[in-house]
């Protein structure tokens, strides 16, 4: 006679239930939406600037919303004091280049961009600056050519790159070109809505781009508004509305140039208005757990430093501190060779605690999308 075993019901029902449960919760793992990445770049902001934002302005400043804190060393191939072209190329490729190089490796050789890569994956992508947008740092994330200033061939290649949300300006450089080109017309026949004076209203059935002045938009100091948090959200909407992953980068380029001008106004304002925007961002990365929010630099410029604020007498020149305020100092109009902050959120945050390469910041954001 043939003996067999007798199972009672309830552990039988626990058992498919939980082979049910498994096979649910595998489901959900294979089908898991892919990371979006929002990589900020404020450019020329190390330490220093990032203070700033902490000595001026009445409200505490969103870089303490970050937990996941790290460094990265911004050296180049060629020089160790590196430009924003080599920095962002670092962030783009994965690895280091020489000094102006764009989407470029150390022997010129073109090198495929985060960018570009994710796009193959079915990545929305999105780029915005308050530069032109074929400026050092923007274009190191679609461009492949040897020398940053090559402005009319960076162009050239972005008007085919098929990035999906595009915001700065640069007008010139795609309409009164040497070679009497209209890329403009290119956009337009490449499915783009395309506004060249205003940053209007996205259209979610298009790829847009919003090129909106001659060169660069003007500085806070020069009245330029909310340009930054506005087209940041504008290009999280979009991405929203057409449900797919994304990558965007937003720089805030004028922080850079507030060191280069030994102008320390213009860089407490610029450093305030890309904290803004990181607030804004922040809040939509809380509410989108699927999302990874990098924020860095390419390097420091100024050698800025916070220090004692003096009142001078006008008639004896004699000075006295002043306890309760402080100043910005610079020692240079040039970048620096600081050690630049990486602050991280969102999904894979954890990767970006350390000290380490500014090119590992493409291979870390690779392995939080890659993550399982």
């Amino acid at each position: 006679m043939k003996n067999y075993l007798r199972i009672p019901l309830s552990i039988l029902g626990v058992a498919l239930l939980q082979s049910c449960s498994s096979t649910q919760n595998l489901t959900e793992a294979n089908t898991e939406e892919p990371l979006s990445v929002i990589l900020m770049i404020g450019d020329g902001m190390g330490v220093p600037q990032v203070s700033s934002a902490f000595y001026f302005g009445d409200e505490t400043p969103n870089f303490e919303r970050f937990e996941e804190i790290g460094f990265h060393k911004s050296y180049s191939t060629s020089h160790l004091i590196t430009d924003s072209a080599a920095g962002a190329t670092a962030f783009a490729t994965g690895q280091k280049t020489y000094k102006r190089a764009i989407g470029v490796s150390a022997d010129s050789i073109p090198q495929e961009t985060i960018l570009e890569k994710l796009k193959e994956e079915g990545y929305q992508t999105g780029l915005i600056s308050l530069t032109s947008i074929t400026h050092a740092t923007p274009a190191a994330f679609y461009a492949h050519v040897e020398d940053r200033d090559m402005h009319e061939d960076i162009a050239a290649q972005l008007a085919t790159a098929d990035v999906d949300f595009l915001a700065g300006g640069g007008r010139k450089f795609f309409s009164q070109r040497t070679d009497k080109k209209d890329l403009f017309q290119t956009l337009l026949n490449r499915n783009y809505n395309l506004d060249t004076l205003t940053l209007s209203n996205a259209q979610h059935n298009m790829r847009n781009a919003f090129i909106i002045e001659e060169e660069g938009l003007p500085s806070k100091t020069k009245g330029r508004g909310d340009f930054l948090k506005e087209a940041s959200l504008k290009a999280l909407s979009y991405f929203d509305a057409n449900k797919k992953p994304f990558f965007l980068m937003v720089e805030g380029s004028y922080i850079d140039w507030g060191g280069h001008a030994k102008d320390a106004e213009m860089m407490i304002q610029e450093v305030a208005d890309f904290d803004e925007t990181i607030g804004a961002v922040l809040d939509y990365v809380e509410t989108h757990p699927n999302t990874l929010l990098v924020i860095t630099a390419d390097h420091e410029t100024g050698g800025a430093s916070i220090g004692k604020y003096y009142d001078v007498d006008e008639e004896t020149g004699e000075k006295t501190e002043v306890p309760d305020k402080v100043a910005v100092y610079f020692i240079t109009d040039q970048h620096s060779g600081e050690l630049i902050p990486v602050f991280a959120a969102g999904k894979g945050a954890e990767n970006f605690k350390g000290i380490y390469q500014n090119s590992a910041i493409y291979h870390k954001i690779l392995k939080a999308i890659n993550a399982k």
